[in-house]
């Protein structure tokens, strides 16, 4: 796949740039911010010299021929320079600046310097928007490999995801020792796969997977922290009716949860689809609200009484409810939890997104090409509504 812009926006200042394998962090850095020194972290020789020594790096920031930009690829990997770069930061040296890349958040925590607290911003770089492909980007495609450039750059981009999760569990969780039995973590990541796209129910998955719901929550820890999976609250503000109190639970990457998902004669096609289809979505608003440094916070809502809406975007600037329906066509039964939504919230923009091909306004709400939806987010831009 030929290369396409991306919407990633760098701060002025020092900054960690998180996001999975794959995602184009190296990429980015090489084409828009030029290190007058960079130190690749996935390079043996220079990540075993900073896990011995990690006050080289003060010895090669201060041998450099003058102050400027110091890129640490995979800081995670040597999280031991983080005190380095927290007194180096501290001596506020005129154009010296630090931009650390990291796949996980979970070492540099245990370091005790809590991300140099907070004297470097924090930003993501995530998969592919349909906005950024362009012309390239295709739904069916998307649904099926997913939209991480890693993968759909590869050669042969259905083995580089069939490959994706083992690389994660063989250089992140089996060499830094984040679990006791990568044999009882395989059977959890199974398991978690029907969870893409519904509430978390620690119990129904540790029965599952045969392991503890204490030894369950951790694993899911440890996929928030590897920055695989992530979880939306339950939209409660000035609640009406009783509502779950479960988050809902969704991989970073819709190709991810395909590659995980088993699909055998029991499970039903639609079922798996209609979970790719949200979780899409779900990184796609979560991207667009990320890149765009909008006021805003993504949610989902869901009654007691199993009253659903997939999304909801509220925050200053704006308020938005959003259903996604694997349909090519609208049917009275899909407006509901939005009906009961507005009910509660007449604020509410709503929005059902659908696989049909036009666009309508039933009952008020607007109906749009799920494919279209997507394409038309741009971080800056408005929802349609």
């Amino acid at each position: 796949m030929t290369e396409h812009p991306r919407f990633f926006q760098a701060p002025k200042g020092h900054f960690f740039l998180f996001g999975p394998r794959g995602t184009g962090k190296s990429t980015w850095l090489r084409q828009n911010l030029k290190g007058d020194l960079t130190i690749d972290l996935l390079d043996p020789p220079q990540e075993r010299e900073l896990q011995a020594r990690p006050e080289v790096l003060r010895e090669r920031v201060e041998g450099m021929a003058r102050p400027g930009t110091i890129v640490i690829d995979e800081v995670q990997r040597a999280p031991g320079v983080l005190a380095v770069v927290h007194a180096l930061i501290e001596e506020k040296k005129p154009g010296r600046r630090f931009v650390l890349t990291g796949s996980s958040a979970r070492k540099l925590r245990r370091t005790g310097v809590d991300l140099l607290g907070g004297r470097a911003a924090r930003k993501s770089m995530h998969p592919f928007l349909a906005s950024e492909l362009g012309d390239a980007f295709d739904l069916d495609q998307a649904l099926g490999l997913g939209m991480v450039p890693g993968v759909l750059g590869d050669a042969d981009p259905s083995q580089a995801l069939r490959a994706y999760l083992a690389l994660y569990v063989r250089e992140e969780v089996k060499a830094e020792g984040l679990v006791r039995s990568l044999e009882a973590f395989g059977r959890f990541l199974e398991a978690i796969s029907f969870s893409h796209a519904q509430p978390v129910n620690l119990a129904n998955i540790a029965r599952d997977c045969q392991q503890s719901r204490t030894t369950v929550g951790g694993y899911l820890e440890v996929l928030d922290d590897l920055l695989l999976a992530f979880r939306l609250p339950v939209f409660q503000r000035r609640a009406q009716r009783q509502l779950t109190s479960h988050p809902k639970f969704y991989w970073f990457d819709a190709g991810v949860y395909r590659s995980i998902r088993p699909a055998g004669q029991l499970d039903r096609p639609e079922e798996i689809a209609i979970a790719a289809l949200e979780g899409l979505v779900a990184q796609h608003l979560r991207a667009w609200i990320d890149y765009g440094g909008l006021d805003l916070q993504l949610y989902f809502w869901r009654t007691k009484s199993g009253t659903e809406v997939d999304f909801v975007v509220y925050g200053k600037k704006g308020f938005w409810a959003i259903e996604v329906k694997n349909s090519g066509r609208v049917h009275e039964a899909d407006l509901r939890g939005l009906a009961a939504f507005a009910e509660d919230y007449p604020q509410a923009q709503r929005l059902l997104l659908y696989r049909g091909k036009e666009r309508r306004r039933v009952q008020g709400v607007l109906c749009m090409p799920c494919a279209e939806f997507l394409a038309s987010l741009v971080p800056g831009k408005e929802l349609p509504g």
